[in-house]
Parts: structure tokens; sequence; C-alpha cells
């Protein structure tokens, strides 16, 4: 990943619940601070002047709290902890509520070049929205070609080789009333542990398709925007390929194969591809049971349970039926 940096935060396009109404009030030369951890810090025994075990490479949060510190440091003028505190390579310094630091932290700030932002948002709320921000900067991420369509709320990363039919079934889906997310080219990111999210790669082409013989559509314009989706969970992974009369497809489903992407393995599904088959229905029901699977029901299993229930009983009527010779 690219050097993320204070301007980059404060150029994050986030909207609604996850905007961070950030703006620069001091330090701006030092804007091009590098971020390297998404953890925070409260400064509070900073402030006091300890200093053990200080987590100077954090962005610095300053709420009511630390904020009412200052302000008594302010009228005792006391000011040798700020400046120890200044001393350290801090990537940023943070008021909620809208606080105004005082004079002497931002003659500090400016002396170090280091950022000083405020936010109109609360502290806690504040910190849960960064925290998400952060994570999402920060998350191990990786490009797949692939198209990522959302089909009963199913997240499905649909795979194959070029020319195997991954856009012409996609846009069948769309058409049948499904969402696109991304076609071609899907970033995936991994997110709080093992939740793989996935979306364009390339903001700038959005919610365009490539379909041989008819060129670039965009599936917004076409279908309205109730068929798209900025990003989704990859919940299944669907591989398409061409029929291989000498492979030996699964025909009853009980083993669950998985799909590692970014080390979290994910339900994985293998399509065969020729022609008479109606792709896109396989594909919706894959999805259907794949939701049935998260609610405890898995068809395989069930069918084989009953299958050696019934042989059981088989046996069990043959044997009595050679004990009293019938």
């Amino acid at each position: 990943m690219e050097q993320f940096t204070v301007l980059d935060l404060l150029d994050l396009d986030l909207k609604e619940h996850n905007d961070l109404s950030l703006v620069c009030i001091g330090g701006r030369v030092g804007l091009l601070r590098p971020i390297t951890t998404q953890d925070l810090n409260r400064p509070g025994l900073a402030l006091s002047g300890f200093f053990d075990k200080f987590g100077a490479d954090r962005i610095q949060i300053f709420g009511r709290g630390e904020h009412a510190y200052l302000e008594r440091l302010a009228g005792e003028n006391r000011h040798d902890s700020i400046e120890q505190f200044f001393q350290r390579d801090i990537p940023c310094c943070i008021f909620t509520h809208s606080l105004e630091p005082t004079e002497a932290f931002l003659r500090f700030a400016e002396e170090a070049r280091c950022p000083v932002l405020q936010s109109r948002l609360d502290t806690s709320e504040f910190v849960m929205r960064l925290i998400r921000a952060l994570a999402n900067v920060f998350a191990a991420r990786e490009t797949i070609h692939a198209t990522l369509v959302e089909v009963f709320g199913i997240g499905m990363l649909i795979l194959g080789d070029s020319g195997v039919g991954k856009s012409e079934a996609a846009l069948e889906l769309i058409e049948r009333g499904h969402r696109l997310v991304a076609d071609d080219a899907v970033e995936i990111r991994r997110v709080a542990g093992n939740i793989l999210l996935g979306q364009g790669a390339n903001p700038v082409l959005g919610h365009h398709m490539e379909i041989r013989g008819l060129g670039i559509i965009n599936i917004a314009h076409l279908f309205g925007v109730g068929s798209i989706r900025d990003n989704k969970q990859v919940q299944l992974v669907c591989r398409l390929e061409v029929w291989d009369a000498n492979k030996e497809y699964d025909r009853i489903g009980a083993d669950d194969a998985t799909w590692e992407i970014l080390g979290v393995a994910t339900p994985y599904i293998e399509i065969p591809v020729k022609p008479g088959r109606n792709v896109p229905i396989i594909i919706e029901t894959a999805a259907m049971n794949e939701r049935l699977k998260k609610m405890g029901y898995y068809s395989a299993r069930e069918f084989n349970q009953n299958v050696m229930r019934w042989l059981d009983s088989e046996n069990a009527r043959r044997a009595y039926s050679q004990k009293k010779g019938l």
C-alpha cells in the first residue's frame, strides 16, 4: 500500500454515517506526515508528563477531558509537558466536539510542524468512525480478475478464464433483478478479521461492463440504480469452466469445498459450461442453497442421511424376512 498521510485522511470520501467532519486548524505544513498504524491514543497521561509506553506513532485524540486539562495547564502557565509531547514524532492531533486547542498548544504544534485537526463529532462517535475508516485503509487487499454480483443477498464472486461467459452470466442475473458490484477487476479487502469485502478496483470505470460483440455498457443507465451497489461481502466463490467430459464433477454436493482469498476460506463451487446449460439459473440456485446453509439446512447432508436411513430400513426388513423364512 502507498504511504497514507494526514492529508489523505482529510481527503477521504466518506459519506453519511461514515463522515469524519474533519478540518485542519493548525500545523498545515505537516499534512504530508505519514500515518503508519490504525491504532489511536488518548494522551491524558502524556499531558501530565508521563511518557512511558507512550504511543507516539498513533493519531492523538483530544476529547473534553484532555481539553479541560490543557485549559488548566494554560491557566497555571505550565507548558513543559506540552513541549515534551511535541518532541515526539506524532502523526497528528484531533480535537472532537469542535473544541479549540489553547494558544500554547497551537504554538508548539506549529513549531513541531504537527497537524492539528478538529471534528464536530463527539469523541465516542468520532473514534468509532475513524477506526472503521483506518481499518479500511490498512486492510489487506487483492485484485482479482472476476465479476462480483449480489444474488438473493449473497455476494457471489464469479471466476473463470477470459471468454468463458462471466460477464454474460452476470448480465442475465442483472436482468433478472440482481445487482452488479464490479466486473472484470474486483478489489477484495479483508476487514474485521475474516470478512472479505469486494468492490470495483477502478472507481472511474464505475458499474460498466464489457460484453463481447456489444462493447462497453453502463449498467446503472440501462437497468437503473437499483441494479448496482458499491460493495458487497464475498460469501460464495463460483468458478465457470468449459465442460470437460473427462473430469468428474460433484453431483451431490456433500463435500464443502473452499477457495482461499487473503487467508480466508470461502465456500466454493464449480459450474461446467456447455451449450444448453442455463448458467444464471444454476447460479441463482447456488445462492439460495448457500442461504439455506447459513440457516443451518444442508440439502446434500439431508439427502445422505435419508439414503442411509432407507438402506438401514431395507437391511432390517431383509434380515427380518430371512429370519421368518419369508
